[in-house]
């Protein structure tokens, strides 16, 4: 069976969705951070109290894990984003080149970790200025676009991952044995 024919690389879902996650990170970071300047008010309500702009620098991975243990974790962190998108973007290139939304998955993924890598690059952390809370439930940690996209190519990579690897296995194991 042939593969499908992609057209020019910047056509490609999984690049385009890579493009726009990054830039809709970095995009909103800016708004928030450098022009609305939430880094000096320290809090904005926005539509209380389920949506709160709170600025906070994650110098660790989400929820603050791994923060403060030394020096090198923004490099770490970042070898360590590089290495995970690229390994995501030959493993859905390679495996489900015609499939538009493993693309779109991957592509969410890899430009939310392209945006906090760049983040931990200028600043040595992650901006994060987004809190939701709601029904009596404070919550008391920030997340920023790039994390939403991150989780939520994550999700669609395992939703749209055809589950058919078993019924294929088990006609050519059958093959093998007669």
């Amino acid at each position: 069976m042939a593969r499908p024919t992609l057209g020019p690389a910047w056509r490609r879902p999984i690049l385009l969705a890579a493009i726009a996650a990054f830039l809709c990170d970095q995009l909103t970071k800016w708004i928030v951070v450098h022009r609305m300047r939430v880094d000096i008010a320290g809090e904005i309500p926005v539509w209380p109290p389920l949506v709160t702009f709170r600025y906070g620098e994650n110098r660790g991975i989400n929820f603050g894990l791994f923060d403060g243990y030394s020096e090198w974790m923004p490099w770490i962190l970042i070898g360590l984003s590089v290495v995970i998108s690229a390994a995501v973007w030959i493993w859905v290139m390679k495996r489900h080149a015609g499939a538009f939304w493993m693309q779109i998955s991957a592509g969410f993924l890899v430009g939310g970790a392209m945006g906090n890598g760049l983040d931990r690059l200028l600043y040595g952390y992650v901006l994060d200025f987004l809190n939701m809370s709601c029904c009596g439930f404070v919550n008391p940690y920030v997340f920023n676009i790039a994390d939403v996209f991150i989780f939520a190519g994550a999700i669609g990579l395992a939703l749209f991952e055809p589950r058919s690897g078993g019924k294929k296995q088990g006609k050519k194991a059958g093959k093998k044995g007669a």
